[in-house]
């Protein structure tokens, strides 16, 4: 099973790309399917990670639910049809 992450703002552009796919089955964690965006990514691993932890400012949805917020974090469980975003920090007034 493959998973699309949706990438947005200077996330798509560090990555080259506003959809990419992993190699993410059912049974995966998104820190699992997280991992697997970054790896070859350098400039998007320096952005989203910081001492191999997501930084604080960085949103990561799940079937357009925070998963840091109202499900389990990066262990929250893929399912086969998830659809992954990541999000730089919101600003705005």
């Amino acid at each position: 099973m493959a998973t699309e992450w949706k990438l947005f703002a200077d996330l798509a552009e560090r990555a080259g790309d506003k959809h990419v796919t992993v190699d993410a089955d059912a049974g995966d964690t998104v820190g699992d399917a997280l991992e697997q965006l970054v790896a070859g990514r350098p400039d998007l691993e320096a952005r989203v990670l910081e001492d191999g932890d997501l930084r604080s400012q960085i949103n990561v949805l799940r079937n357009g639910t925070n998963v840091l917020v109202e499900e389990e974090g990066l262990e929250t469980v893929l399912e086969e049809g998830d659809e992954l975003a990541l999000f730089p920090p919101v600003s705005g007034g």
